[in-house]
């Protein structure tokens, strides 16, 4: 049945800006695993917008593209192009993105100036507490996606169960771990390899910033749902309120009142305690209004994390394949490790707007998903893939004429500059990869792919392991340059190649989780 024939027996809900009517590429219909009218399309495993979703959609998202005016004339409003909404998602998560880093390096430098000591032991204990952040940011991508392809069902009152439902995820999962740490914390900080000088600093670092941790993962899992909204002004004015306050606050406790290290630690609990509650407070009251229970239910949570847990073991597998390449690069030279280092760093900073875009692309394929429009689908996701590969490369040029005076904003010695070079220059051609991979790993997640990326994350880690071996082996006969070189060209070269390729043959070619099926396109293309 084409989509010419849905329309006959299927009333469409249209979303805001999704309409192919409005947008300058031409559409193509597309064809995903379950092509059944009666409920949108499916994820890995699960629907998470089924046929009772469906049926029970009686908000529809707002802005129609018809309005009725006092005539009762039919009033077409002009949609935004598709590059308009990308960008109208991607800047604002841009924002927020950078702001809460930002504030943990003002934080550093305020410590920095208590003593070489309190820093390092702030060091240590940060090793930690992002650690746990970072195996935690599949509360925030899994809640994007489930929540747009519940509004691009125009069914509101399951986005926000959905969100209440991961709210109280997120409370559990800090309580327990800082629960944990707070058992555990000690023994990890001794493995972690802090020296007895520096270990009461790092202690008192880590135990001061634990009451926060769960409310820092509640406002992951918020920000989550407000993506799936198409919300990304609102968490950039929590991160970007949150970021000043947390200076004047930690600067008052610090130094106003004397509490050096742990008074850095429980202003950063402070703040993300207030950002926590602020932003329930915001989603709470609608979804009270649309007679949302706000009371845990055990079905609800058992369900988010079920969701999320494939995520959470793509995390796990992504960490792994970063630290061991430290330990790679650890085993070159100490100059060798700082110019690794560097690199890594520098390739950080283009990485922030990728992510941005690919937060940008959850939320879009979520709402296509949801509206059950395959058409728009495929024109959302030929338009990504563009954007993947056209933003890569202009990264990717950027970097390689700035890639001398690059290594110079992160280090002063000469050698270790000179060293970065030509790491640097290496790491600017696989940009184009890495774009796309990032742009991929956003529409696969905003599709509800996640135990699809699980299993690529692994096989893409199996494929980086033997690589960093063979390395370690021919390491001796490489100058210190020449490894740095090589380390980074199969960490952001062979590596991120790996995940853009299998993130393309999960959307493209998957004979059992396609979104596009290419036969289906060239066939399309025919007609």
């Amino acid at each position: 049945m084409d989509n010419d024939d849905q329309r006959k027996h299927k009333p469409q809900v249209e979303i805001e800006g999704l309409r192919t009517s409005h947008i300058s590429i031409h559409n193509e219909p597309t064809s995903t695993e379950n092509e059944h009218s009666e409920q949108a399309l499916s994820t890995d495993g699960s629907t998470s917008v089924d046929r009772q979703t469906l049926t029970e959609a009686s908000d529809p998202i707002p802005s129609l593209p018809s309005e009725k005016t006092g005539d009762s004339t039919p009033v077409v409003t002009k949609k935004p192009s598709l590059t308009r909404q990308i960008l109208a998602l991607a800047i604002p998560t841009l924002g927020a993105t950078i702001a809460q880093p930002l504030f943990l390096t003002i934080d550093s430098a305020m410590v920095g100036h208590l003593g070489a000591e309190k820093i390092a032991g702030m060091s240590l204990a940060m090793i930690i507490i992002n650690t746990v952040y970072g195996m935690s940011i599949f509360l925030a991508y899994s809640t994007t996606a489930e929540t747009a392809q519940a509004m691009g069902a125009g069914n509101e009152r399951r986005a926000r169960e959905l969100g209440v439902h991961a709210m109280w995820l997120a409370a559990i999962i800090g309580v327990s771990l800082a629960l944990l740490l707070a058992i555990c914390g000690i023994p990890l900080l001794h493995a972690l390899g802090a020296a007895p000088e520096i270990m009461p600093y790092a202690q008192s670092f880590l135990f001061a910033s634990l009451p926060g941790l769960a409310a820092s993962l509640i406002t992951m899992a918020a920000t989550g749902v407000l993506r799936g909204m198409k919300d990304t002004t609102t968490p950039l004015i929590a991160a970007g309120a949150g970021a000043a306050l947390n200076v004047g606050l930690n600067a008052f406790l610090i130094y106003g009142i004397n509490l050096g290290i742990v008074g850095s630690g429980i202003g950063t609990s402070i703040v993300s305690t207030i950002m926590a509650i602020s932003l329930v407070i915001i989603l709470a009251r609608p979804a009270h209004t649309l007679g949302v229970s706000l009371r845990p239910s055990l079905t609800g949570i058992r369900q988010s994390a079920r969701i999320g847990g494939p995520l959470l073991a793509r995390s796990v597998a992504i960490r792994l394949a970063f630290l061991t390449s430290i330990w790679s690069a650890t085993a070159i030279s100490v100059n060798g490790l700082a110019a690794y280092q560097v690199v890594m760093s520098a390739w950080q900073i283009p990485l922030f707007l990728l992510d941005s875009l690919a937060i940008a692309s959850q939320t879009l394929v979520g709402f296509a998903i949801g509206s059950g429009d395959r058409s728009q689908l495929r024109t959302l996701l030929r338009t990504l893939s563009w954007w993947g590969i056209f933003a890569g490369i202009i990264i990717g040029a950027l970097t390689a004429a700035l890639s001398p005076w690059i290594p110079s904003f992160f280090v002063s010695e000469a050698v270790v500059r000179n060293m970065a070079i030509p790491a640097v220059i290496v790491n600017a051609v696989f940009f184009p990869a890495q774009s796309h991979a990032f742009l991929l790993d956003g529409v696969l997640i905003g599709a509800g792919r996640g135990a699809s990326l699980a299993k690529a994350a692994f096989l893409n880690l199996a494929i980086l392991l033997p690589a960093l071996w063979l390395f370690s082996l021919a390491r001796p006969a490489l100058t210190e340059t020449q490894a740095v070189a090589v380390l980074i060209g199969l960490v952001t070269g062979l590596y991120m190649l790996t995940r853009a390729l299998t993130n393309s043959w999960i959307t493209w070619f998957s004979p059992k989780h396609a979104l596009i099926p290419r036969h289906e396109d060239g066939a399309q293309s025919a007609e």
